[in-house]
């Protein structure tokens, strides 16, 4: 067995570096520019976005955003913000000359501020105390509504600085309520804020009317996210403020008001009068003066997002994952709306217009007003992320940004998308990725690797960017990665989401070993050399999986939740949990949470197994990884803990981030034959 540590393997790439040669580092990997919300202007002439990048340099580990903007006509392409302080989140002002973001150049928090397009500096326009958490301007450019959470009463600034600040677990709430700011400043040089909503209730969404006199927002009883994401509705209030009227309540979840661009109606995404913890999002709508509630076709995923409105009200652009890709979908407002074929690119099974290349992710996508163009980020799995923009139908796609050209990225490991039977018959894909330097009749060592969720999904994006399990990285050093999507992934429907409730660890296993099997019967996998890795949910399958076979050689569960039992009283998700066991809690059923809990059969597993997991996890609690590591230890299997200081459920620190891929390489190569 090679035993190759950490500190050798850094030696390794820094004598790589010093050669000259260009090859998958966690350091190389780490100099990736990442980009997000993009925003085109109502014209459709300029895309503004974000590019983000890793500050590492002494002390220092943190990412730095900035606003970029490009011309669609490909004359410029520049960026617009700078400094130590990170700028986000730009929105076009509805005449195109102005741009607002958000940033915490001043102070800690994030405040709207406004630059002219054509240059100049930026003014901060809001001044508030616990920082915006959202905002939108209002169709005549007169004002800025945001989103801000209350802040601490005199009482409570009181009590902390008495250090008397003692929590109240589910009492106090800290609520997102409504503001406008006007932008225009009175006599004094202030600017005229008015607070729109307040009380026990926690705004999540809004939307202005397009005559300016209203806004529709969406509301969760509390801030909490498992609460939240059982329960929001809808109501209207006077944009210069005065009486909420509800638009649509009922049980579920109805979020993300949009208005139509004749103000009549108002879609939204909804789990369709019930709550559906496992994850269901269809397009409703409602009459802006309200009536009944109009469920529009339903989407290929039934798990739509609500990008905007065509100008003429006939549809609505949705962004949803299809399959492997993430695209921009046209669903007809109306059931009496016919969209000609042939109009649009491609159609997917439940026959709607699908605009952006399923060869390939899109994301961050923006309509605009009237310059009938959409912008979006598009990259797949050999070409890194850049913006694009296209007409509305998807025709015409051309690049306008170029944040990732001087990337020289080195020689790629090849990624193909296949698919298998699972032991039921049920057909399965997973993207699997070549070893840089593939030599035809070789057999390589093989990593499984699982999402997480249940209901994530691995899309053809860029399999050279920076993330947990860095995929080239892997395959720089001679492994096989497979990436399945195994039943309850995102992107192949309601049906296959849901197939694994009160399942799991039994289908979604046979998903995953099967495709395992697959790769070995192609010939190119090395069966002496197998090993699995996974984070969150997949963290929990690879606790699983090493209970049932000893086929891997070594395993690294980030994350994992071995213990469903404890997990359901500690996480901040319970209801998630619950509805993957069937909807019954633990002490109704406790053998069904026993029986899928990898805790209770920590008696079979001989595999060596790497536990992960940061110290400040609330989805998925620290002690989850500690009795894991424990009981292995304790049972004398080989094991290592390692604990990430200051993070939640995954890193948010790149030092941290970059530490991962190459120390589960190390654990690996330790037990690699």
């Amino acid at each position: 067995m090679k035993k190759i540590t950490f500190a050798f393997l850094l030696l390794v790439a820094l004598a790589q570096i010093s050669l000259g040669q260009n090859t998958w580092t966690a350091e190389k990997i780490m100099q990736y520019k990442n980009i997000t919300n993009t925003n085109i202007s109502p014209d459709g002439k300029h895309i503004a976005y974000v590019v983000s990048v890793p500050v590492m340099q002494g002390e220092k580990s943190e990412y730095n955003s900035q606003i970029w903007v490009a011309a669609t006509d490909g004359s410029y392409d520049v960026q617009y913000t700078r400094g130590e302080k990170s700028s986000t989140a730009p929105q076009f002002s509805p005449d195109g000359k102005q741009l607002a973001f958000l940033s915490n150049r001043v102070g800690d928090k994030n405040q709207v501020f406004i630059v002219r397009l054509m240059g100049g500096e930026a003014e901060q326009i809001t001044e508030t105390k616990t920082g915006v958490v959202s905002f939108q301007w209002s169709p005549d450019g007169s004002r800025i509504a945001y989103l801000m959470k209350d802040p601490d009463t005199k009482e409570e600034e009181k009590l902390k600085k008495e250090k008397m600040d003692v929590i109240l677990v589910d009492k106090n709430y800290k609520y997102n309520h409504l503001y406008t700011i006007s932008l225009a400043p009175d006599k004094d040089g202030k600017r005229k804020t008015k607070s729109l909503t307040g009380g026990a209730y926690h705004v999540n969404g809004f939307d202005w009317s397009p005559d300016g006199s209203t806004i529709a927002f969406s509301f969760a009883p509390n801030p909490t996210i498992n609460d939240g994401g059982l329960e929001a509705d809808i109501s209207t209030i006077p944009a210069d403020s005065g009486k909420v009227t509800t638009l649509v309540k009922r049980p579920g979840v109805d979020v993300s008001p949009q208005y139509s661009p004749d103000g009549k109606w108002i879609a939204f995404q909804s789990s369709g009068g019930q709550p559906e913890r496992v994850g269901l999002s269809d397009v409703y709508k409602v009459a802006a003066t309200g009536g009944d509630v109009i469920e529009l076709q339903k989407t290929p995923d039934r798990n739509a997002n609500i990008v905007a409105w065509a100008q003429d009200g006939s549809y609505l652009f949705i962004s949803e994952n299809y399959k492997t890709s993430q695209a921009l979908i046209a669903l007809p407002s109306s059931n009496n709306v016919k969209i000609p074929k042939g109009d649009y690119l491609a159609y997917s099974d439940s026959k709607l217009p699908i605009l952006t290349s399923l060869k390939g992710s899109s994301s961050s996508f923006s309509v605009s007003k009237t310059g009938n163009r959409i912008s979006y980020i598009f990259e797949d799995v050999n070409t890194p992320k850049e913006v694009f923009m296209a007409g509305l139908k998807g025709e015409g796609a051309k690049k306008v940004s170029s944040a990732n050209a001087n990337f020289n990225p080195p020689a790629l490991g090849k990624t193909e998308l296949i698919n298998w039977k699972s032991k039921d018959g049920l057909m399965i894909e997973g993207l699997l990725t070549y070893p840089v330097g593939f030599e035809n009749g070789k057999k390589y060592p093989i990593v499984l690797q699982i999402h997480g969720g249940p209901a994530g999904v691995f899309s053809q994006t860029y399999t050279g960017a920076p993330s947990v399990y860095m995929t080239q990285y892997f395959a720089q050093q001679g492994f096989i990665v497979l990436r399945p999507n195994p039943r309850g992934s995102s992107g192949y429907g309601k049906d296959f989401r849901y197939a694994n409730i009160r399942d799991w660890g039994f289908g979604d296993y046979q998903d995953l070993i099967t495709g395992v099997d697959h790769v070995l019967a192609m010939g190119i996998a090395d069966s002496n050399n197998q090993f699995v890795m996974g984070w969150s949910y997949g963290g929990y399958m690879t606790s699983w999986v090493v209970t049932q076979t000893d086929r891997f050689n070594a395993a690294s569960m980030g994350a994992g939740l071995p213990n469903l039992i404890s997990m359901v009283t500690t996480t901040d998700i319970p209801d998630y949990i619950v509805a993957h066991a069937g909807g019954k809690e633990f002490w109704e059923e406790y053998e069904e949470y026993e029986k899928h809990s990898a805790i209770y059969q920590i008696k079979n597993v001989k595999t060596p197994t790497q536990v992960i997991h940061g110290t400040n996890d609330l989805r998925v609690p620290f002690a989850q990884g500690q009795e894991f590591y424990n009981a292995l230890k304790r049972k004398g299997v080989a094991t290592e803990m390692v604990a990430y200081p200051r993070t939640p459920h995954g890193p948010q620190e790149p030092k941290l981030l970059m530490d991962v891929s190459p120390r589960i390489m190390t654990w690996f190569e330790k037990y690699k034959k």
